[in-house]
């Protein structure tokens, strides 16, 4: 019982600075600076501050990150979901893979040429810096929404190029033993099983889950954020046991169960997007407990990470990936907003405790220099993400939040009801609902716009971004979705 008084208090203190980074992001809102960079920082002062708290094991921060981005990489699969990511599938999977590849060759030259590393150092701190990561992208763009592709293709691209990062190191860091073609064989057919193996895993288990999540009743609602939960964990677990990327894997399950119909579909989702707020934090904060301030000044490390955040931000990207960004449709200001905002966080320095745990030589320079990176990406290039948005004319606007609902619940699956956004310059946007060609087995029965509820008459005008609530006959075999969503011909 002695330990029960110093074990509250521990409690109490971590319970305390939990709420202090969630009352963390309304300062985020106002110094312009991304909620991710505040734990981060905070984070690595406290280490400082307190030397027990930086002696925390660089394999526990490897295994409490890793579930934080299974958490968050779910999360972010489900938010873009299926449709969206069909719209822009071959675009992602080209800049997420593509783009990490030309971005690890960059990075390598500059480190060899510019700075001095050997070409393992530098490839080493190529892949480490490559994968744009989820945690930040989603926290910056998470309460703005952003017209066209550039908004898909960033998501996306995070979610699909972290998998990719992450093998690679593995595939590096365990062929480091042999030499020559050997070990380049062996890491290319490392890295070849683990995205195979997981993509089909991540398939299959997201089809399952979607089964389990429509026809597996429980008997209590609380258990089906649960249920997606424990599926997640399950598909990752299984896919890495296969040898293949279990981030990748809960990824694709996350893209395949965001658009389907389930019971409790809005408290999973709910309960998801909370898990991932609640996984942001402890990444970073995790993260930040291992980095040490005053060491960053040892070997110029903050020197070389500043100069090296620099040419990432403003020749690698803009320059590799631009080229990348070539073939796919989007207009020249989606281009260049995407060539600006490849931010880096979690898996960046994520990758670098990797570099620390395989005892590769310089390694602590290595990782200082990786945070150094990874700082400036999140500050500067973060907290710029609007300004340049702005500058390019990219439409961006905040969803306010909206914290009271009105609906109803049924036993079985309303089949006949069905929920719309209305897209700029389909039939619907500038249309009165009496003049809307619905036929006469579908009417509107409940208009969102802006968060506020719209009467429904038949002189009331629908407006792009209206959310729309459609009731149609269930036999009905007329599509209403192109008059909501697809621009008019």
């Amino acid at each position: 019982m002695d330990d029960v008084v110093p074990f509250g208090v521990i409690i109490a203190v971590i319970s305390a600075a939990g709420v202090l980074a969630v009352l963390s992001n309304r300062i985020s809102d106002r110094i312009r600076i991304p909620a991710p960079a505040i734990f981060l920082v905070a984070a690595a002062v406290a280490s400082d501050l307190v030397p027990a708290l930086g002696r925390v094991p660089v394999l526990t921060v490897q295994r409490v990150v890793t579930v934080m981005l299974i958490l968050l990489l779910f999360d972010g699969g489900m938010h873009i979901g299926w449709r969206r990511f069909r719209a822009a599938g071959a675009a992602v999977l080209w800049i997420g893979v593509a783009g990490t590849a030309v971005t690890t060759l960059g990075v390598a030259v500059l480190a060899h040429l510019v700075f001095g590393f050997d070409w393992r150092a530098g490839l080493l701190l190529g892949i480490a810096l490559a994968p744009t990561d989820p945690a930040v992208v989603f926290s910056v763009l998470g309460r703005r929404e952003i017209a066209g592709r550039s908004g898909t293709l960033l998501e996306g691209e995070s979610g699909a190029n972290d998998p990719v990062g992450i093998a690679a190191m593995a595939a590096v860091l365990a062929a480091g033993t042999a030499g020559g073609w050997h070990a380049v064989g062996a890491g290319v057919a490392e890295f070849a099983v683990e995205m195979v193996v997981g993509a089909v895993a991540g398939v299959v288990g997201g089809y399952l889950l979607s089964l389990a999540m429509r026809r597996l009743p429980l008997p209590n609602g609380a258990l089906y954020p649960l249920q997606t939960l424990l599926g997640a964990g399950t598909i990752y677990g299984l896919t890495t046991l296969a040898h293949g990327s279990g981030f990748l894997a809960v990824f694709v399950a996350g893209i395949l169960v965001g658009d389907i119909r389930a019971p409790y579909k809005m408290e999973i989702e709910r309960f998801h997007s909370s898990l991932a707020s609640l996984a942001e934090i402890v990444a970073f904060a995790m993260l930040g407990l291992t980095v040490s301030l005053t060491g960053l000044a040892h070997g110029n490390a903050w020197l070389i990470g500043l100069a090296l955040a620099v040419l990432l931000a403003l020749l690698v990207r803009p320059v590799l990936v631009g080229l990348l960004l070539l073939p796919i449709h989007i207009s020249r200001g989606e281009r260049l907003f995407v060539m600006w905002s490849g931010l880096k966080g979690a898996v960046p320095i994520l990758l670098g405790t990797y570099v620390l745990s395989a005892q590769v030589t310089d390694a602590d320079r290595l990782y200082q220099i990786i945070v150094v990176v990874v700082a400036f990406s999140v500050i500067v290039q973060g907290g710029l993400i609007p300004a340049v948005a702005r500058h390019v004319n990219i439409p961006m606007r905040i969803l306010e939040p909206e914290p009271w609902a009105l609906g109803m619940r049924f036993r079985d699956e309303p089949t006949g009801l069905r929920r719309y956004q209305i897209t700029a310059g389909a039939p619907a946007d500038g249309c009165t609902i009496a003049d809307l060609a619905l036929g006469e087995d579908a009417w509107i029965s409940m208009i969102n716009r802006g968060g506020l509820h719209v009467p429904v008459r038949g002189d009331t005008v629908l407006q792009s971004g209206d959310e729309v609530l459609l009731q149609t006959e269930p036999h009905n075999g007329t599509d209403p979705q192109p008059l909501f969503t697809q621009p008019r011909a």
